[in-house]
């Protein structure tokens, strides 16, 4: 099964790869891709700031929130390709999940997000909406 993991570095993020160590689903068979999206820099920092700059930024922001993720998918015997995109969260990881044939969606039910909805939070809300492929959301 490939299964593709949306992580954002939450407590949610925890409590849904926890969730995941928990359940039989969980098997080094399976092929998985963590995959994290962080909202682009407004056109006036980025201009400020300069492309090698923006993209470190974006580089260094991707791997302090992989790096955990990866630590305790390997102390759970499990290896996962790790990837990183600016934008919309929901969107990109609607569009990965279809573009790349995964099995499953597997994601925490709020994230970092200041704005949240009552019961789901809005980038799982856009991820249901815009998706095909089956979405597990852990709360």
């Amino acid at each position: 099964m490939k299964i593709l993991l949306a992580v954002d570095g939450s407590s949610y993020t925890k409590k849904m790869l926890a969730y995941l160590a928990a359940h039989e689903m969980f098997s080094p068979k399976n092929e998985y891709t963590a995959f994290t999206a962080q909202l682009m820099l407004p056109s006036q920092a980025r201009a400020a700031l300069g492309k090698e700059l923006v993209a470190k930024y974006y580089e260094d922001e991707g791997q302090r929130i992989m790096n955990p993720v990866h630590k305790f998918l390997e102390r759970q015997g499990v290896k996962a390709k790790g990837v990183w995109k600016t934008g919309n969260a929901g969107e990109l990881i609607a569009k990965l999940a279809e573009a790349d044939k995964f099995d499953l969606v597997v994601m925490g039910s709020h994230g970092r997000g200041a704005l949240a909805n009552l019961v789901v939070g809005s980038v799982a809300t856009k991820v249901l909406a815009s998706c095909t492929v089956p979405v597990l959301i852990v709360r």
